[in-house]
């Protein structure tokens, strides 16, 4: 019996190890290989937009500290040139379970904090967007404004909202930038096929993810998570950016069941062949960084039609089946 221990832990870690390696390879293949798919040789010219991700500690129910975070984010960016930078999901306000908090710490997109916002981060350059409690005809929004040069772009509402507060949103706003068309989905619509799917077949390239994480199970987590945002890039062979954020163990809160709840991080950026090619580990406050080559092709573009043939072909039979199922 030990033997036989012995023998499916050695499977386990070379099974383990094997991964890691193929996930390097892949990372490093990214860096490596040219628009063509061979190495770096007879490139066209540099065409390329630099993304971050500020993973960040959010102060719940404090407007104004969130703000302060936003800004050094944005500084943070600025010295590192980039073009575009995501912050976590209801980043300015906090993110609560009980709906009396979320009320009470909400606004509307047109209110003085949005418009303070607006005023305090005009000098930078760089597209940004965030997340908040947003107020709208007495109901709750969880929504992710865009801002560029103190200007608001648009904004998107999450469309499968964890707590029922919250009305789903059903717009899809696609932006660009420099080229790339992108559009953002927030938390839990990752766990979704359609809200991805739609944005690709609006022609985005990039899709942000915002989060804002505070889990019982943060390995069970992380793995399910994980799995459905590689499934997201791949089969709409976009490039997906989880942004999460990070929660401090004193700042730990617990769940009816007495849990503890983790907000760990691990925001990272997965290309279109399934590859992690950027990420800002585990409980770090950090900027992540990525220079995203608009030249390069992946595998998974030769497939992009995959989501259109698919849609066209089954729809009307998944309308169908979805009618019928109890």
């Amino acid at each position: 019996m030990f033997a036989n221990y012995v023998n499916r832990r050695f499977v386990t870690i070379v099974s383990i190890a094997v991964v890691f390696s193929v996930t390097m390879m892949a990372a490093m293949s990214e860096a490596a290989t040219g628009a063509d798919g061979n190495r770096n040789q007879d490139r066209q010219p540099d065409k390329s937009v630099r993304i971050g991700h500020y993973q960040c500690i959010c102060h719940q129910g404090d407007f104004e500290k969130n703000l302060q975070t936003v800004i050094h984010g944005l500084e943070l960016a600025a010295q590192a040139n980039l073009d575009i930078v995501s912050f976590p999901e209801s980043l300015l306000t906090g993110y609560f379970r009980d709906e009396k908090m979320a009320r009470k710490n909400c606004f509307s997109i047109d209110s003085p904090e949005i418009k303070k916002l607006l005023k305090e981060t005009a000098r930078f350059d760089i597209l940004y967007m965030v997340g908040f409690n947003e107020l709208r005809e007495g109901k709750l929004h969880n929504t992710i404004v865009v801002i560029e040069k103190g200007k608001l772009l648009g904004h998107y509402c999450k469309a499968f909202p964890i707590f029922r507060y919250f009305v789903p949103g059903r717009a899809f706003p696609v932006f660009e930038k420099k080229g790339l068309k992108f559009g953002i989905i927030i938390c839990a619509d990752g766990g979704y096929v359609e809200p991805a799917r739609i944005l690709a077949l609006k022609g985005a390239r990039f899709i942000f993810a915002p989060h804002f994480n505070s889990v019982p199970d943060p390995i069970e987590h992380f793995q399910v998570v994980r799995s459905d945002h590689i499934a997201r890039a791949i089969e709409n062979a976009v490039y997906f950016l989880r942004g999460n954020n990070v929660i401090r163990k004193k700042d730990r809160e617990k769940d009816a069941k007495g849990r503890p709840q983790y907000g760990y991080g691990d925001s990272y950026i997965i290309n279109p062949n399934g590859a992690i090619v950027a990420g800002a580990g585990l409980y770090n406050e950090t900027l992540m960084i990525y220079n995203l080559d608009l030249n390069k092709r992946h595998r998974s573009w030769y497939k992009r039609s995959r989501s259109f043939k698919s849609a066209k072909a089954l729809l009307e039979i998944l309308q169908e089946t979805v009618k019928n199922v109890k």
